[in-house]
This record gives structure tokens, C-alpha cells and sequence, in this order.
């Protein structure tokens, strides 16, 4: 059966060649599609008796007295397969359109193929996301799990490494980048969309790639994909602790930041714990230990650049284009607003973990 939104591009299509008056009608003669809207719904007697022949059908002046709903022209059946699903109709005098049937048929049952493959397509890919959300949330596998993943063509059987990719400033990727990017998987390597601007990849680990390889394989998906893609890695599993390998791809996702473009959690070490804390401690932590400084971006900045410098007074200064005695002036500020040294360790690792709580939050 035609579908009249796929009827209705048909006509757009083809009224881009011809300029003659188009109709499309489905297997019971009803004209679903027209250039000339006020057609579309009446009953098409030629349309009907073209899908019984399967054959071509040529319309005259005379036919258009003793046939309902015609114009003169000509019907030309539409195939997928050996089954007719719809017709469709050039309407002028039939020697001067004529000419134009074998190309209005073919480009028509292109376009039906074309539309066939896009909704098959969809329809494995959102059986692939559904899958693999149900693979990371199951604990067992049973008999209709591992029938579909047969049905699929997915191995559960190797181990993964989990990849979670982020799309900084263009999320909705064309479909030809996409397709390219799918061209470049290795076998047992399945991508999948995870939410709005995510993708979610699973490497097939039984031949693990070591970081620099596997940071060269997704660098050039980035030059791919024409944009500022963020990967967080996780660690290699077997295929029934998945969850694994996601919830640390997830952290490593997380702990992206400046201008890095890759984390790999097994590089993880403060990470993971600030990652393990509730949100509700690092919201109270914050307050214990920013919120007299969190509106004022110089000591802020400040106390970022002190830490990135190792604590050296002249590095500091240099990179923050000041004074030395300005920054011994905005450190004791920090220390008179907070009550934490930036010079006493203890203090100090209390402020670093602060602003690693906070970077969080920026992100």
C-alpha cells in the first residue's frame, strides 16, 4: 500500500522534471497525491483498472465521457517487487506525455525504494538502541535476549570497551556524515544514538586497542564528523558487566574539561571519588568553602591559575599578567573571605577540590 506522505513527495519530485499535471492514486483507484489538490480523494476508474492489468494504460479525449473521475493522459503502475501499490497518472494529450512514462515509473519506483530502505533502516536502529538499553540494564540473558540479539547479528559474546561521545556545537548531524562515520566500524563495533547530542560506542575489546591507537581511530572521527566531539572511555568488560564499562565512560565524559577532548577513566584518580560523592554533599561542600568568593571571578580565576602553577608566586603573577604583590594581596582577600590559606596544605586541598566540584557544576 502507497502511503500518501511518500504519494505527496512523489509529486513534489516529479514535478520538479514535468510540468504537466500529476496524480498519484492507491491500489483501490483513490487519488491520495495531486498537483491539482482538488482531486485528491475522488474515485480514479483508470487507476483501478491499471493495478487489475499491471499494465500501462492510455486515457483518450473519448475516455474521459465514459470513464469516472479521468482526464486524458496516460496511468502507469507502480511496482516494489512483482506487487502493484499504487499508480500513478500524467494528465495531457497521451501522445505528448508518453514520452515521459518510462522515466515518471522508474524515478517513482526509485523514490518508493529509496523510502522503504530510510524506514527499514530506522527500524533496525531503533531495535539496535532498544537492545542495547535492555543489555545494560539486564542482570540475565534469557532465550528471547539472546534470540534477538541473534536476529540483530550483535556478538554478546566478546568483550567491550565502552565509548560515550559528545557533540559540543552540532547536534543534529546530517545523515551522510552519520552514514560515513558508520562506514568507518570495525567489525562487532556497534554506534548507537544516546540521547540528544550523545552517541554511544561499543568496541569489540577481544583485540584491544591500546590509548594512542585508540586515540588516533577516534581523532579521525572527529576530523569526520566536522566538529568538536568530547569521548569519555571506559574500561574493558566482559559482555555481562556492560553497565561497567557505560557508568565509567560516563565519568570519564564528565571529567572533560578545558581543552581536552578525551578521558580515558583508567587515567582517573581524584575524579572518581569527587564522581562518587552525592550531589547534595558537593552542593553543601561548595557552600562551606566558595560561596564568599563564587561572584568574584578574579579570585576565582586567581586561585584556578595559583593551582595550575604549582603554588609558584612568579608563574602565577606572569600568567595572570600582574603584580606580584597584587596576587599576595588577592590571596590574602581569598583567606580573609573564606578562612582557608592558599598556602597551608591543608587548606589547600580543601580550595582544589572546591574548584574541582565547581568546574563540575560550570560544565
Amino acid at each position: 500500500m502507497l502511503h500518501a506522505n511518500l504519494a505527496k513527495k512523489i509529486v513534489q519530485e516529479v514535478r520538479k522534471l514535468l510540468n504537466e499535471e500529476i496524480v498519484v492514486m492507491d491500489t483501490n483507484g483513490i487519488i491520495i497525491a495531486a498537483t491539482n489538490q482538488t482531486r485528491i480523494g475522488q474515485f480514479h476508474e483508470g487507476a483501478l483498472l491499471t493495478c487489475k492489468s499491471k499494465q500501462k494504460l492510455i486515457i483518450s479525449l473519448e475516455d474521459e465521457k465514459n470513464m469516472m473521475g479521468v482526464k486524458a493522459g496516460i496511468n502507469l503502475p507502480i511496482f516494489t517487487g512483482e506487487h502493484v501499490v499504487g499508480v500513478i497518472g500524467i494528465t495531457g494529450s497521451p501522445e505528448a506525455v508518453s514520452q515521459y512514462g518510462e522515466l515518471l515509473k522508474r524515478m517513482t519506483e526509485l523514490l518508493i525504494k529509496e523510502s522503504i530502505y530510510i524506514e527499514e533502516t530506522g527500524r533496525h536502529i531503533r531495535a539496535m538502541e532498544t537492545f542495547i538499553f535492555d543489555w545494560l540494564e539486564l542482570r540475565e540473558w534469557d532465550p528471547t535476549f539472546i534470540n534477538r540479539a541473534e536476529r540483530l547479528g550483535i556478538d554478546i559474546n566478546v568483550s567491550r570497551q565502552l565509548v560515550l561521545i559528545k557533540m559540543e556545537n552540532n547536534p543534529q548531524p546530517s545523515q551522510q556524515l552519520i552514514e560515513k562515520w558508520h562506514n568507518t566500524l570495525e567489525k562487532n563495533e556497534l554506534l548507537i544514538r544516546w540521547g540528544h547530542d550523545r552517541f554511544l560506542l561499543l568496541l569489540d575489546a577481544d583485540i584491544p586497542l591500546d590509548q594512542k591507537q585508540l586515540r588516533q581511530k577516534l581523532s579521525t572521527w572527529k576530523k569526520i564528523m566536522k566538529d568538536d566531539l568530547i569521548f569519555g572511555v571506559g574500561n574493558i568488560t566482559p559482555a555481562k558487566d556492560l553497565k561497567k564499562s557505560f557508568l565509567q565512560a560516563e565519568r570519564a565524559l564528565r571529567s572533560v574539561k578545558g581543552t581536552e577532548w578525551i578521558v580515558f577513566d583508567e587515567d582517573l584518580t581524584l575524579e572518581m571519588i569527587i564522581d562518587d560523592v552525592r550531589m547534595e554533599t558537593k552542593a553543601l561542600f561548595i557552600e562551606r568553602t566558595l560561596k564568599p568568593i563564587l561572584m568574584d571571578f578574579e579570585l576565582i580565576e586567581t586561585l584556578k591559575a595559583y593551582f595550575q602553577h604549582d603554588y609558584s608566586i612568579k608563574a602565577t603573577a606572569n600568567h595572570l599578567h600582574i603584580h606580584i604583590n597584587t596576587l599576595h594581596y588577592r590571596l590574602k582577600k581569598t583567606e580573609e573571605l573564606t578562612g582557608l590559606n592558599p598556602k597551608h596544605t591543608r587548606d589547600q586541598a580543601i580550595l582544589y577540590i572546591a574548584l574541582q566540584i565547581l568546574d563540575e557544576y560550570t560544565n
